[in-house]
């Protein structure tokens, strides 16, 4: 699965990994996050994020 990384701070989000800490799945694409889900270093959107 695809990586994403937060261009503002520099955050991988790593599908295989997820967000364990924020209640998101190992397993979950990038895509399938919820449209409210924020970087967990620096809080920006989920627009911010480009593919690594």
């Amino acid at each position: 699965m695809q990586k994403y990384v937060c261009e503002p701070c520099g955050y991988v989000y790593d599908p295989e990994v997820g967000d364990p800490d924020n209640g998101i799945a190992p397993g979950t694409a990038f895509e399938d996050l919820p449209e409210d889900w924020v970087c967990p270093i620096c809080g920006m959107g989920k627009e911010v994020f480009v593919a690594e």
